[in-house]
Formats: structure tokens, sequence, C-alpha cells
């Protein structure tokens, strides 16, 4: 541990500056605007890759965005660890919401603030310095191989195709993701599990064009009012899910299971402190960390329709529009999930309007095994590096990748994660702070240092 951290001190302030060099990309794969910029990222990944030492490294092309690839094979008897990540963002939208620019990483109180900065940049290029920290100090303990996609904020459609058309490539004994988060840095955590995706956009048509309210208000349906009473009709009174069949699969933790996890550290009041809310809302009977990691929800990600310009224009607009994302538990299929929530919105649709849906991207959930080799060595790492042991916990968010990977490589995945919930990823002001990103590289040497020796080697 002392050659990891003599390492990181003696190169802290190169370490932030290459962070920072590569949060000032804005990779927004979502824009088409941004293709250059994506583009741009791949390369500066990839040559990153080549300075800390990879190998036969690669700007794999795709119908999309690239995907970087590279590996250390030092011997082919050694486990092999594959790290995912992404270099693509969120878009930064709303921009004026943002304290400082969204692609010009600034310090406060210790934290980056940049669009990117947590989710993914920061964290998948702590393995990139760790692995650089390895090659340096000659302490590589076990083959490596980079997997860095363009396109994991879009719903990763070109990486299945991807993966396989690329098995014996790579192939490996575990996947490694940083792209979680932990309970905080004083109660290090682990994640055991991860919701899956439905995610759609739905259209509702009244008229065949916007109206005039005053001379056709009262008489014509309008399609926002309409699509608000629709959306209000999927949660009951207790804010349980109203899609028929939507439970079905699902299967409730036992009581062993919920005490366990509720027995996380967790404050409400400060919990609705940084959210700035007074009361917190939910499927009635679970607790917090059962509503953002063991139960299914269903969320408006985004409503908009008629005239939103400045000043006022007084139309009863033709269409309205809506994003909804469903996330998903175990034995739920993102397919399924996807035909049910169709079946029923249509179903409640009234006649005086049309409704289409469009689906979008998906994923499945899963539960990552904690009896495994890797998962052990996960734990020893972070016991070592923080002083104390991590608490299992249940994500609340997806990666879709990660059901692809058991699926297509037959491989598990191990989710070590630094940063935090109140990261604000996807919002503006996302922020990660220095002390977790350094925390990481610290870390990572030792997740690869257990592995191989819990492997035999």
């Amino acid at each position: 541990m002392q050659h990891i951290k003599q390492y990181v001190d003696e190169h802290r302030q190169r370490l932030l500056d290459e962070l920072f060099a590569l949060l000032r990309f804005p990779s927004v794969s979502a824009d088409p605007k941004y293709k250059a910029d994506v583009l741009n990222t791949a390369d500066h990944v990839a040559q990153k890759l080549r300075d800390a030492g990879a190998d036969n490294v690669e700007v794999c092309q795709t119908a999309g965005y690239p995907i970087v690839y590279g590996e250390k094979i030092i011997d082919a008897a050694k486990p092999t660890v594959l790290v995912y990540g992404h270099y693509d963002v969120q878009p930064a939208d709303p921009i004026e919401l943002w304290h400082t620019p969204p692609f010009e990483p600034t310090v406060r109180d210790g934290k980056i603030y940049a669009r990117g900065a947590c989710d993914d940049k920061g964290q998948f290029y702590m393995h990139v310095k760790a692995f650089e920290l390895m090659m340096q100090t000659d302490t590589l303990p076990c083959n490596i191989k980079f997997m860095i996609e363009g396109e994991e904020e879009v719903g990763s459609s070109n990486l299945s195709i991807f993966v396989k058309a690329n098995k014996d490539k790579l192939k490996a004994d575990v996947v490694l993701i940083s792209d979680t988060s932990m309970i905080s840095m004083e109660h290090p955590s682990l994640e055991t599990g991860l919701r899956g995706l439905s995610y759609v956009e739905v259209e509702v048509t009244g008229p065949n064009r916007d109206l005039h309210s005053g001379v056709y208000g009262g008489a014509v349906a309008n399609p926002i009012t309409i699509l608000s009473k629709m959306i209000a009709a999927m949660h009951d009174e207790n804010n349980h899910i109203t899609i028929p069949g939507f439970y079905d699969e699902v299967i409730e933790l036992t009581p062993a299971e919920r005490t366990a996890l509720n027995n996380a550290p967790y404050d409400e009041a400060e919990y609705k402190k940084d959210l700035d809310v007074v009361e917190l809302w939910g499927e009635k009977g679970y607790s917090t960390f059962e509503r953002t990691g063991t139960r299914p929800t269903l969320e408006v990600n985004g409503i908009w329709g008629g005239y939103i310009g400045e000043g006022a224009k007084t139309v009863l607009p033709s269409k309205a529009h809506a994003k909804i994302s469903m996330r998903l538990v175990p034995n739920q299929t993102f397919e399924q999930i996807t035909q049910l929530f169709t079946k029923h919105f249509l179903s409640i649709a009234p006649a005086n309007v049309k409704v289409k849906i469009t689906p979008h991207h998906g994923g499945e959930p899963v539960v990552t095994p904690t009896d495994s080799i890797a998962y052990k060595a996960a734990q020893k790492a972070i016991a070592e590096s923080f002083g104390k042991e991590p608490i299992p916990t249940r994500g609340g968010g997806s990666i879709p990748i990660v059901a692809l990977f058991e699926a297509e490589l037959g491989l598990k995945t191990v989710l070590m994660g630094f940063g935090l919930d109140s990261d604000a990823l996807h919002s503006p002001n996302e922020k990660y702070d220095i002390f977790n990103y350094y925390k990481g590289i610290e870390t990572i040497p030792l997740f690869h240092k257990y592995f191989a020796e819990l492997s035999g080697f």
C-alpha cells in the first residue's frame, strides 16, 4: 500500500490535470452537433491508454460512436480483468443552472464540478491511472483489458454487436466497473445489484393543428390535459404502479434481507436537506433504501407541448409529449414491461385523442454474487484502503451492459464505484470529490492484487 500512496502523492497534480483535460471534451453522445467532440474524446482516451502502458490499443469503429480497446497480457496463465467504462456524457442542459461552465472543470470545496466528472470520466479514468501506477511500479499482478465505449448514455446499442463479434478479444475472468456510488467515504460500500430499465416516449395528438384556446377551448380535448391525466393514473393512492401485471414477476425480499438492507447508515433528515424537500415520496410500505434499490418505479423524465416561449400565446396544442422511464428489479424484463406499459397506456387513452408510443432503449436488472473470488477481492481492497469493511448495497441506477456481459461472455461483474448519490449525476453542477478520485486510484491496484492472490497467483 505504501508504494501506491507514494506514487499518487508524487503525481497528484498531474493526475488531476489529466482528468481535467478529459473533462473539457464535450462528448455528448445524444446530440449530433457534438459528433466531432465525441470522436476526439475516443482518440484521446486511446492515447492515454497507450501512455499508461497498454498494448494493442484500438479505436474500434461501430455503426455509432467507437469503442476504445486496450490490453496488457503479462502471462496468459494468470487471471484477466476486463475494465468497462464510458467516455460519453449526458447533455449539460439546462446550461443556465450551472454555476460554472459544464465543460470547464472547476474546483470548489475540494470537489470537481463538470459534466462527466463522476459519470463516468472521473471514475473510468481512475482505472487508467491505476493501471499506469502498476506498470510504473512493476506491480501489475494479472492481465487487464479495457473496453471504454461512447454510447452508454444513449443505450449502448452498438456495444452488444461489438461484444458478440469479439468474444475472443474480450475473454476474461471478471468485469470490473466503476460507474456506481458508495454510501459515503466514511461508510464505504459495494453495490451487489442494479435495476433494469425500460425507456419510452409517448405522443398524444388531439386536433390536426394548434388551435386558438378561446375559439376552441372547452370544445376540443387538450392533449396536454389528457396526457397529464393519463400519467397521473399510472400510480394509485399508495404510489403503487397501476399497470396490470407490472409486479407479477417481482420477488419480494425476505424479512432478513430487508433488515440487512435497512441496517446501512441512513440519515433521513440529511437526505431531505440535501434535496431541499420537506417530505419524501414513494411506494407505501417500503423504506428509502428499498424504494431506490429493490422496488420497480415509473418516472416521467420530461413532458412538453404547446407554447413554452417568452410571454403568452393562447394556444390549444395539437400534440403533447412525455419521456417515461421504468426501473426494473430481478425477474422483470424490459421487453415484457415495455409491452405491458404500451398495452395499458393505449387502453386508458380516451377516444378524443390518438396515442403513439415509441420504445427507446432498455436493459435487464442484475444481481452480482457476493461469494465470488472477485467480490471478495473488492471487499479486501476497500477494507485495506478505507480501514473498514464495505457495506453491501443495491444500486438504484441501471447499467444495461452488465446483463449483456453475463449473457454473451459468461462473466460476472464487480461494481466498485467511488461516486456519491449526491454528485448530481445527469443534473446541472455534476461533481466528483477530488478525495474520491485519488482514493479510487489507490484502491484499484489492491483489487488486482487480491484478485490474483485469491485466484492462486
